[in-house]
């Protein structure tokens, strides 16, 4: 009889996260000393890699290495068999001698699914040369039409024990958070409640787009199950209660009531978070959204609810009223390249809050500049708001109360700065209160947003570098009272695109930031993804050194990054 086996799966509690697994070719023909200190390497690699990176939860990332120097197609197997049942599913090779690509990495690699992330980096030694394997090997995968990524680093090129030099190391790292965003989301889920929100095409759930090009499933669920909770009171009236003495506790004057309907409505906006919070748990949800508009909360026909501002805010916040948590992206308006944009930032920071944003009022120079001079406001060459413009972000919700502050503020320190008034009654007849803040300036990162083709089946994301800036107090309150001076306000500048570029390349209404999210980091990803970079600023460099990934030698080959990924698209 076949011997068969029940799996046990009420031993699984959650679901597991990417494991990175660390090897190094070798030639049979090296010396014992030198084969030792090609382990040595990979274990300094493994270690680096196991210290530096974290999920974007805080836990630790799952590394492996092997210590059985690959020399041949046997070894090869052996390895690669460790690795597939250890969970491996990102690939970093470390070579630090020369050895013979088709009987190494290539039948290591006929193990894994097409696509694994894979990583070659080297010091460019000379004795014996792991960078001649290096070249050999990523110049044989190129021509396969297979991607890696070379990091030719630096480490000494003699000595038992060589670490890698600090440049080696933060490019390894890059890569490495690329990989675990690509794998570990891939099979996860996020939640949206509602349809497409006001009938925003560049909102649209792309289900299948979404599944093929990231692995991730959309659920579907309709506003009705949330509003019949929120009816049936399916939340912990302790924890509400908890919940709403928080948000007064910066001070009564934050929070705007001025009837007692107003109090309800703010209690129920509060169950909505307490609800849909354990209705994302129970789906193992890495994030949500929300499509309020229209029938929500503006639809009269039907009965308004109030608005899910706070909801949507508390999400995206590194805090609640339990304290510490990790940040769960959520769109406003259910949109979702909004929400895909916020979860791919967030998993390559390693878990900064995303900022979700209208792509308001775009302030070119010579508009904000006579605003100044009109209400007596003086600026210098060397105030950046009045040389280069900003666009003023805001939106009624989705802005994470992190952004109220610098970074590694405490949240008490944070929602100091944060206001709750009451809801704009023509737009949100259901009611409820909104968020308010403005961002301080000096917070730099990436901000942009993706976008889906329908003649190309793929997916573009359009970025710059940015930074926030301070305006002065008075100018300020002009600015947010030309736009919505309920909502939070967060004034943007990007690096290289001008502001007649930014307000006329804009994909979508809504855009979205991340706090130290390195350029590389979003192109290794984009790399693995087979998404379209898009950074169409005349001033920006095709390659800015010391912040770009080198492309990888695959892109040299086919014609370039973007003709190789259509290419890639076809596939």
């Amino acid at each position: 009889m076949p011997d068969v086996h029940k799996v046990d799966t009420h031993k699984v509690k959650t679901i597991p996260g990417p494991v990175v697994g660390v090897f190094a070719p070798c030639d049979p023909r090296i010396d014992n000393p030198s084969r030792q200190r090609a382990v040595n390497i990979i274990r300094m690699a493994a270690e680096c890699i196991a210290e530096n990176v974290k999920m974007p939860d805080g836990s630790p990332l799952g590394v492996v290495f092997s210590d059985l120097l690959i020399d041949g197609e046997k070894e090869a197997d052996a390895v690669a068999v460790a690795f597939k049942n250890a969970g491996v599913n990102i690939l970093v090779a470390v070579p630090d001698t020369w050895a013979f690509p088709q009987l190494t990495m290539l039948s290591l690699l006929a193990h894994f699914p097409a696509g694994i992330p894979l990583n070659i980096t080297c010091g460019n030694s000379g004795p014996k040369p792991g960078v001649v394997y290096a070249h050999a090997v990523n110049g044989a995968l190129a021509q396969s039409g297979m991607l890696s990524h070379l990091n030719v680093g630096s480490w000494p090129d003699t000595g038992s024990k060589p670490k890698m030099s600090v440049q080696t190391q933060k490019d390894l790292l890059d890569w490495i958070y690329a990989a675990v965003t690509f794998a570990g989301l891939k099979g996860r889920r996020v939640v949206v409640f509602g349809h497409d929100s006001m009938g925003m095409e560049t909102a649209l759930s792309h289900i299948i787009p979404t599944r093929k090009t990231f692995g991730l499933e959309i659920t579907r669920l309709d506003m009705k199950l949330l509003a019949d909770m929120l009816n049936k009171k399916s939340y912990n009236a302790k924890e509400l209660e908890s919940l709403y003495k928080w948000v007064f506790a910066a001070g009564k004057d934050k929070v705007e009531i001025k009837t007692a309907g107003d109090t309800e409505r703010l209690k129920q906006s509060l169950a909505m978070y307490l609800i849909t919070r354990d209705l994302l748990a129970s789906l193992n949800a890495v994030g949500g959204g929300f499509m309020s508009q229209l029938e929500w909360g503006s639809d009269k026909r039907g009965i308004p609810l109030p608005v899910a501002d706070i909801t949507e805010s508390l999400f995206n916040s590194t805090f609640d009223h339990n304290g510490k948590k990790t940040p769960m992206p959520f769109a406003t308006e259910a949109d979702m390249q909004g929400l895909l944009t916020m979860l791919f930032f967030t998993w390559l920071s390693g878990g900064n809050p995303p900022l979700f944003m209208d792509f308001r009022k775009v302030w070119e120079p010579w508009e904000i500049q006579k605003a100044a001079s009109d209400i007596g406001v003086s600026f210098t060459e060397g105030d950046l708001w009045a040389q280069k413009g900003f666009v003023d972000g805001n939106n009624s919700g989705s802005a994470a109360f992190d952004w109220a502050a610098k970074p590694n503020t405490k949240p008490a320190d944070i929602m100091r700065n944060v206001w709750f008034p009451l809801a704009d009654p023509g737009y949100f007849p259901g009611g409820g209160n909104s968020a308010f803040f403005v961002t301080p300036g000096g917070i730099n990162g990436i901000a942009g947003r993706m976008a889906y083709s329908s003649l190309l089946d793929m997916f573009t994301l359009i970025w710059d570098e940015a930074a926030t800036v301070d305006l002065p107090s008075k100018l300020s309150e002009k600015v947010y009272h030309t736009s919505s001076p309920t909502w939070p306000h967060t004034y943007v500048v990007p690096k290289y695109a001008s502001m007649l570029e930014y307000k006329q390349y804009a994909p979508a209404n809504h855009f979205h930031m991340t706090w130290d999210l390195a350029p590389a980091r979003l192109q290794y990803w984009m790399d693995m993804t087979n998404v379209i970079s898009a950074t169409p600023w005349q001033a920006r460099p095709q390659n800015v050194p010391g912040t770009d990934r080198p492309q990888p030698l695959m892109y040299l080959i086919n014609g370039g990054e973007q003709q190789t990924k259509l290419l890639r698209g076809k596939r």
